[in-house]
C-alpha cells in the first residue's frame, strides 16, 4: 500500500519541515512547489500503486491558488486534502472545506500535529487498512465505541434528528458538525425519505447562491458527511448512492 502524501508548498523551509515529520512517521513525502505540478502529478498516476494517499496543500501558490487547485481536483480524484495557509479567517476555512477538502490548517503549525491530522484524516476517509488500524493507545476506546454504536446502526435512518430553527442535525443524540452546505444537503435528503435525488436536483435546492459550482461538488460533500456519520455509528450508511441517478435517504 502506498505511503506517499503529495506536500504541494513554495516555501523550502516549511516543505523541508512537513518531509521530515512524515518520514519520522513512516510516510514517504513528495514535494513539488506549484498547483499546477501538482494537478499533473495527481492526473498521471490516478489509480497506480504509488498514487498519493493525502495531500497538503498551500493555499498561496506561486501559479496559482490552492483553492483553485482543489476545485479542479475534485473533478477527477477524491483524495484528501488538508489545506495549509497563513490565511485563518472563518470565511477560508469554510471555502476550503465546502469546495472539497477534509481539514483546514493555519501556519504556522507544528509539524508533528499536522502529521497527527494527516493520520486523522486516512483513518476517517483513507484505505480500509488505514482506517482499521488506529494507534494502539486508542484501541480499547475505539473497541467501545463501536460496541456502543451497534444498535444505532441498525436503524440508522431513524437516529436523525432535524433541528430547523437551530439549522442543527443531531445524529445517534450527538450533534453533527456540519459546513452550511453539509447541512443543507442532509437536510434536502431528510425531507425526502427515500426518494432518490439526482444531482441536478440536489444542485438546485442546496446550491441556490452558486449555480457555477459543479455537480461533482455533490459527491465531495456526501463522502464527507458519510465520513462525520460514521464517527459517530462505525457501521451506519444512511445515505445510499444509486448509481447513475443520484443519492437517496433510507427511510426508516
Amino acid at each position: 500500500m502506498s505511503k506517499t502524501i503529495l506536500i504541494v508548498e513554495d516555501e523550502a523551509a516549511i516543505a523541508d519541515g512537513i518531509a521530515y515529520a512524515l518520514r519520522r512517521d513512516g510516510f514517504a513525502p513528495r514535494h513539488v512547489t506549484l498547483g499546477e505540478q501538482a494537478l499533473a502529478l495527481l492526473h498521471a498516476e490516478q489509480g497506480s500503486e504509488g498514487a498519493p494517499l493525502l495531500v497538503l496543500l498551500d493555499v498561496g501558490l506561486p501559479d496559482i491558488s490552492g483553492f483553485d487547485v482543489c476545485r479542479r481536483l475534485r473533478q477527477f480524484s477524491d483524495v484528501p486534502v488538508i489545506f495549509l495557509t497563513a490565511r485563518s479567517e472563518e470565511i477560508d476555512r469554510v471555502v476550503g472545506l465546502e469546495i472539497g477538502a477534509d481539514d483546514y490548517v493555519a501556519k504556522p503549525f507544528s509539524p508533528r500535529e499536522l502529521v497527527a491530522r494527516v493520520r486523522v484524516v486516512l483513518r476517517r476517509l483513507g484505505p480500509p487498512e488505514l482506517r482499521a488500524a488506529p494507534p494502539p493507545a486508542a484501541l480499547a476506546t475505539a473497541s467501545a465505541a463501536q460496541h456502543a454504536a451497534a444498535p444505532l446502526a441498525a436503524s440508522a435512518s431513524r437516529a436523525f434528528e432535524l433541528r430547523v430553527a437551530e439549522a442543527r442535525i443531531l445524529f445517534g443524540g450527538r450533534p453533527l458538525d456540519l459546513t452550511r452546505y453539509e447541512y443543507l444537503l442532509l437536510k434536502t435528503l431528510l425531507e425526502h425519505p427515500g426518494h432518490v435525488l439526482s444531482r441536478a436536483q440536489l444542485m438546485d435546492r442546496v446550491w441556490t447562491d452558486a449555480p457555477d459550482t459543479l455537480e461533482r461538488t455533490v459527491d465531495a460533500h456526501v463522502k464527507s458527511l458519510r465520513a462525520k456519520l460514521r464517527e459517530i455509528a462505525p457501521e451506519a450508511d444512511p445515505i445510499q448512492t444509486h448509481r447513475g441517478m443520484g443519492y437517496s435517504l433510507a427511510r426508516a
